[in-house]
Protein backbone atom coordinates (compact mmCIF):
# COMPACT_ATOMS: atom_id res chain seq x y z
CA UNK A 1 0.00 0.00 0.00
CA UNK A 2 0.95 3.30 -0.63
CA UNK A 3 1.54 5.82 2.39
CA UNK A 4 1.00 9.61 2.39
CA UNK A 5 1.00 12.19 5.02
CA UNK A 6 0.14 15.73 5.26
CA UNK A 7 -0.04 18.34 7.17
CA UNK A 8 -3.50 20.91 8.41
CA UNK A 9 -3.90 23.35 10.47
CA UNK A 10 -6.78 24.50 13.31
CA UNK A 11 -7.71 27.92 14.20
CA UNK A 12 -6.74 28.43 18.07
CA UNK A 13 -8.86 26.71 20.50
CA UNK A 14 -10.57 24.44 17.96
CA UNK A 15 -8.84 20.75 19.29
CA UNK A 16 -12.10 20.02 21.61
CA UNK A 17 -14.70 20.70 19.09
CA UNK A 18 -12.33 18.75 16.08
CA UNK A 19 -12.24 15.84 18.58
CA UNK A 20 -15.71 16.03 19.34
CA UNK A 21 -16.54 15.94 15.43
CA UNK A 22 -13.76 13.27 14.56
CA UNK A 23 -15.34 11.22 17.27
CA UNK A 24 -18.58 11.08 15.43
CA UNK A 25 -17.96 11.05 12.50
CA UNK A 26 -20.84 9.76 9.96
CA UNK A 27 -20.43 6.14 9.26
CA UNK A 28 -21.22 7.13 5.55
CA UNK A 29 -18.17 9.24 5.33
CA UNK A 30 -15.96 6.47 6.60
CA UNK A 31 -18.13 3.80 4.31
CA UNK A 32 -16.79 6.51 1.35
CA UNK A 33 -13.31 7.20 2.08
CA UNK A 34 -13.40 2.54 2.22
CA UNK A 35 -14.62 3.04 -1.19
CA UNK A 36 -11.72 5.50 -2.38
CA UNK A 37 -9.26 3.15 -1.35
CA UNK A 38 -8.35 4.95 2.00
CA UNK A 39 -6.94 2.86 4.75
CA UNK A 40 -5.24 3.10 8.11
CA UNK A 41 -6.35 7.00 8.17
CA UNK A 42 -4.72 9.03 11.43
CA UNK A 43 -4.86 12.35 12.27
CA UNK A 44 -2.28 13.67 14.90
CA UNK A 45 -1.79 17.21 16.85
CA UNK A 46 0.64 18.98 17.55
CA UNK A 47 -0.42 21.37 20.93
CA UNK A 48 2.38 23.85 20.49
CA UNK A 49 2.17 24.92 16.58
CA UNK A 50 -1.76 23.77 16.31
CA UNK A 51 -0.57 21.27 13.20
CA UNK A 52 -2.42 18.30 12.45
CA UNK A 53 -0.99 15.58 11.03
CA UNK A 54 -3.17 13.25 8.59
CA UNK A 55 -1.14 9.27 7.62
CA UNK A 56 -3.24 7.13 5.59
CA UNK A 57 -2.61 4.13 3.46
CA UNK A 58 -4.10 3.94 -0.19
CA UNK A 59 -4.76 0.71 -2.16
CA UNK A 60 -3.09 0.41 -5.57
CA UNK A 61 -6.46 1.00 -7.08
CA UNK A 62 -7.35 4.19 -4.43
CA UNK A 63 -8.67 7.29 -6.13
CA UNK A 64 -8.55 9.38 -2.75
CA UNK A 65 -7.40 12.51 -5.26
CA UNK A 66 -11.08 12.44 -6.35
CA UNK A 67 -13.34 12.00 -3.16
CA UNK A 68 -13.06 15.87 -3.08
CA UNK A 69 -15.71 15.48 -5.47
CA UNK A 70 -18.41 13.77 -3.32
CA UNK A 71 -20.97 15.61 -2.56
CA UNK A 72 -20.84 14.00 1.33
CA UNK A 73 -16.93 15.30 1.79
CA UNK A 74 -17.54 18.77 0.54
CA UNK A 75 -20.49 18.74 3.44
CA UNK A 76 -18.17 17.63 5.88
CA UNK A 77 -15.44 20.02 4.86
CA UNK A 78 -18.29 22.58 5.26
CA UNK A 79 -19.10 21.32 8.54
CA UNK A 80 -15.53 21.33 9.77
CA UNK A 81 -14.54 24.41 7.92
CA UNK A 82 -15.04 26.88 11.44
CA UNK A 83 -12.43 25.10 12.96
CA UNK A 84 -9.63 25.14 10.48
CA UNK A 85 -7.86 26.67 7.54
CA UNK A 86 -9.53 26.12 4.40
CA UNK A 87 -9.45 27.17 0.76
CA UNK A 88 -12.63 29.15 -0.37
CA UNK A 89 -14.54 26.07 -1.65
CA UNK A 90 -14.10 24.36 2.49
CA UNK A 91 -11.49 22.21 2.05
CA UNK A 92 -8.57 21.79 4.35
CA UNK A 93 -5.67 23.64 3.06
CA UNK A 94 -3.40 20.57 2.73
CA UNK A 95 0.20 20.53 2.80
CA UNK A 96 1.83 17.13 1.61
CA UNK A 97 4.84 15.55 2.95
CA UNK A 98 7.59 13.80 1.53
CA UNK A 99 8.43 10.47 2.79
CA UNK A 100 12.05 10.55 3.99
CA UNK A 101 12.22 7.55 5.99
CA UNK A 102 10.11 4.09 6.42
CA UNK A 103 10.91 1.12 8.39
CA UNK A 104 8.73 -1.96 8.88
Amino acid sequence: MKREAFIMKLKEGCIAEYRRRHDRIWPELVRKHTEYGIRNYSIFYNEQTRVLFAFRQLTPDARAELIGEEELMQKWWEYNADLMECSPDHAPVCHPLEEVFHMD
